[in-house]
């Protein structure tokens, strides 16, 4: 069975005057399906989705449904049709009840790619499947669901496809439906119009190629082309579907046709061929011109004969005649609406009257009839300047004499000044005439006349007239690059006289004495440059001069800005060091620059103060100077025309060495001949380097530098005697500061260890006593009152003294139950503050004291005040005590 696909073309209005087709679609795109499926029907008009009812037929039997889109079951042709529509193609649905179909999508047009698939009801089941065109199997496609016809044509090729597969006791094949895929037109073909159809000889063309493609295919380009029997027009294919031909003659009167194609060149259409007629217009309005006009020619003048038509197309001859003559005088045949002909070197027989003849095979038609004369013109007149001297001055009379040597009479003479008309006077009887002019400066230039006797004018040769005039006050422009001349930049001084004859000679003055001087061969100004400094100040004139009395301009006066150098920082200190408190005056000075200068001040990037020179020079700024104002110093100088920044001048400000500490520190609480004892001073404050003295009841022990500040060290190996007072002095060069005295007393041992030391402690336990026993009170006291809290903590007792108490540890046990202290002195002052610790050890101590404080395990801290009584070679005294605190 043959299965037909029918696809749709849709005309516009345009083409068939009716409506639009419509244009019926299938879901799913297949024309063939199997037996007991659903195809849904889409119909398509000018306007989507379809306004109104839409009319639906199967096999030309209409169909009791409206809606846009409808389903089916059944076998048929289906149509469609819209509001604003015609009714559509019809288009063929086949459900087979084969078990294979052979399936092609809708719609297609020319050129399109068409999609053949080969579907069985259970596709798995098949193995192999094979595609066939007229009968013969096509390569490539085993097995392939579907397969594409490449660029459709409207051929009669037959397709259909063959599956196969292996049943339960054998192999099975199975051929589908035969399909002819009627490929529908992409457009019709294309047909030909002319604009005017029957256009005039050389006039324009439009030829205009009209098709067009159906709605869904839309977006299709095409190109078109145009030829005149087999010969191609214009510039080849375009996508413009018109042509226009500039002028159609008699001989482009054939046959034209057109061609439309896409731009793949899978699909080209040939319009019929269209004969254009072209009408040829009778030629009309004759005319006939004499050069030169007016016809009066002298012998041996040229004769131009210029005949034209108003009208006519096509090709025109032209003939010439003069009255009395039987042959014409010329002919022309040409494409064209005038003519001339040339009758060279006339003579006394050519003169009578003159007509032509135009005719473009529609019969001659005849001119008007102009008369030529001959006669004498005036000859090139010779123009005449008299002066009174040799030079024209301003306020001189000039005589101007104008003559033609032939020429009929009258004869009316014209004068010109560069082209402009001075006066005219006639000489009826032949002769020159003459024209008095009174001169002013306006009068040089080019002078002529003009000779007409009415056959002709004829004009003199020039004769120029230079009118010297004297050069008038110069003016003195002085132009600089900006609103201020500043150093460095180059002025133009430009000296012009308004008036005045050339050569002009410039001259140029600054302050009376020349400068230079420039000449203008042909008037104008001159100018002369300046690369400005300081000393071009001043006042500038200048000179012109034509042999006639120099000019002098008026006076013009330059300010020179001078740019703010960098300034120098100077920083006047009162001695060779900056010292704390001392005042430093800071100088800020530019050595050049316009005022006024406005001076700005910097310590470390940070603005400190300005001041303004408003007649130049510079600014002083006075600091009292403190440890802080160490550092960098630099100042501007501003005078409007760029700040410029200084030197960086670095200070030092010089503080001078504070009271300086000293701290002893030995290993236990009793300095003991053997012992090593460091003595360390520091003074809290003061610039580096700083020397350091120690001293032993004045006599100096030794000195040391801290290059970079801080203190120093001395350690002392103990003797004897060492036991005194000792100071020491912190000096950076600013003045010696001297620390308070400490008193070292230092305990010799010998013999038995024991003995020595219970013979040589006893003193001191005897004057400690009541100190003890102030130590055994807050012993006793403080832990009831604090919780339990320790009496004393090494540790503690460390960390919380004064960096310039000296601290002990690791006391022998023959020791033990002694009190450890120590004496801080403070800065300022006569109090001492003393540190007593109860130490517990597990020895008895040396002695035999059986005496034990109660067991604590730890210890307790007295801090007593006490005043100092210094005098020289004894130990200090103490005095009653403060109440204990720790």
């Amino acid at each position: 069975m043959l299965l037909w696909l029918l696809l749709v073309l849709t005309p516009g209005r345009g083409q068939s005057g009716l409506d639009p087709k419509a244009s019926l679609l299938l879901k799913p795109p297949w024309s063939t399906t199997f037996k007991g499926q659903t195809v849904s029907l889409i119909c398509r008009g000018p306007h989507s989705p379809a306004q109104g009812h839409v009319s639906w037929y199967h096999d030309n039997y209409l169909l009791r449904k409206s809606s846009e889109e409808i389903r089916i079951k059944t076998s048929g042709d289906y149509k469609c049709k819209t509001h604003g529509s015609s009714i559509s193609d019809p288009v063929h649905v086949e459900f087979s009840p084969k078990w294979l179909v052979l399936q092609a999508q809708h719609p297609v047009f020319e050129g399109d790619n068409v999609t053949l698939r080969c579907h069985g009801k259970k596709d798995e089941e098949s193995k192999a499947k094979s595609y066939y065109k007229n009968g013969e199997k096509l390569g490539g496609t085993n097995n392939a669901d579907s397969i594409i016809v490449y660029s459709a044509s409207r051929d009669n090729n037959v397709y259909h496809c063959t599956a196969s597969g292996d049943g339960l006791w054998s192999s099975w094949t199975e051929t589908s439906n035969r399909l002819r895929i009627q490929v529908q037109e992409l457009f019709p073909r294309p047909w030909l119009t002319a604009s005017p159809s029957q256009p005039p000889e050389g006039s324009p063309v439009t030829l205009t190629c009209e098709t067009q493609l159906p709605p869904q295919r839309s977006d299709v380009q095409l190109w078109f082309c145009f030829f005149r029997e087999g010969q191609a027009l214009g510039s080849g294919c375009s996508s413009s579907p018109e042509l226009q031909i500039p002028a159609m003659w008699s001989e482009d009167a054939r046959s034209y046709w057109c061609q439309a194609q896409t731009v793949t060149l899978s699909v080209m259409k040939e319009s019929l061929r269209s004969y254009i007629r072209v009408q040829r217009v009778p030629v009309s309005g004759v005319n006939l011109e004499i050069q030169p006009r007016g016809g009066k020619l002298i012998e041996g003048e040229n004769l131009v004969l210029v005949c034209s038509v108003a009208k006519g197309t096509g090709t025109v001859t032209f003939s010439w005649h003069r009255e009395g003559t039987q042959t014409s005088l010329g002919r022309k045949t040409q494409r064209s609406l005038s003519a001339e002909l040339q009758v060279p070197s006339v003579k006394a027989q050519d003169a009578g009257k003159y007509y032509c003849a135009a005719d473009n095979m529609r019969g001659p038609v005849l001119s008007q009839r102009l008369r030529v004369t001959l006669a004498v013109p005036a000859s090139r007149p010779i123009l005449t300047l008299r002066a009174p001297g040799a030079q024209a001055l301003v306020g001189d009379t000039v005589e101007l004499h104008c003559e033609a040597q032939t020429g009929s009479p009258p004869i009316l003479y014209r004068f010109y000044h560069d082209g402009v008309t001075l006066g005219n006077s006639s000489a009826p009887s032949g002769g020159g005439v003459s024209f008095n002019l009174s001169l002013t400066a306006e009068h040089s230039g080019n002078y002529s006349c003009e000779a007409d006797n009415g056959l002709g004018a004829q004009r003199s040769y020039r004769v120029i007239l230079s009118v010297t005039v004297p050069a008038s006050q110069p003016i003195l422009t002085l132009r600089a690059p900006g609103a201020q001349a500043l150093v460095g930049d180059t002025v133009e001084l430009h000296c012009e006289a308004q008036t005045g004859s050339p050569p002009i000679l410039y001259r140029f003055y600054h302050d009376g004495v020349t400068l230079g001087s420039s000449s203008a061969p042909s008037g104008g100004g001159v100018s002369f440059n300046l690369s400005l400094t300081a000393e071009h100040s001043g006042n500038y004139s200048c000179e012109a001069d034509n042999g006639l009395g120099a000019q002098h301009s008026e006076v013009v006066t330059l300010n020179v800005t001078v740019p703010a150098s960098q300034p120098v920082l100077t920083l006047r200190t009162p001695g060779a060091q900056a010292l704390v408190g001392d005042t430093v005056e800071l100088h800020c000075e530019a050595q050049t620059g316009s005022p006024p200068i406005l001076y700005r001040f910097y310590h470390d990037g940070v603005t400190l103060g300005n001041s303004s020179a408003p007649s130049g020079g510079g600014v002083s700024f006075n600091l009292s100077l403190t440890a802080e104002h160490s550092g960098n110093y630099s100042c501007e100088a501003d005078n409007g025309l760029g700040a410029q920044r200084s030197e960086v001048v670095p200070l030092s400000v010089t503080v001078p060495a504070s009271r300086p500490i000293l701290t002893l520190r030995a290993p236990r609480a009793q300095a003991l001949v053997g012992d090593t004892v460091e003595l360390h001073c520091e003074a809290q404050t003061g610039s580096p380097p700083i020397l350091y003295h120690f001293y032993h009841d004045g006599v100096t022990l030794r000195n040391s530098s801290a290059p970079s500040g801080g203190g120093v060290s001395f350690n002392l190996s103990l003797t004897a005697e060492h036991s005194g007072n000792y100071s020491c002095e912190a000096d950076n060069g600013v003045g010696a500061q001297r620390s308070e005295v400490v008193t070292l007393s230092i305990t010799g041992l010998t013999g038995s260890r024991g003995g020595h030391v219970t013979t040589g402690v006893t003193g001191v336990l005897l004057s400690l006593v009541g100190l003890a026993a102030v130590v055994l009170l807050f012993y006793y006291w403080l832990p009831g009152r604090a919780g339990g809290r320790p009496a004393c903590d090494a540790s503690s007792s460390s960390s919380h003294s004064d960096p310039q108490e000296p601290t002990y540890h690791n006391v022998p046990a023959w020791l033990e139950m002694q009190p450890v202290y120590s004496n801080v002195n403070p800065k300022e002052g006569d109090v001492v503050y003393s540190e007593v610790c109860r130490i517990q050890g597990r020895n008895k101590c040396a002695a035999g004291t059986t005496a034990r404080l109660p067991e604590d395990k730890d210890s307790s801290v007295i801090y007593s005040q006490v005043k100092v009584t210094s005098t020289s070679g004894s130990r200090s005294q103490l005095s009653a005590s403060s109440a204990p605190h720790r």
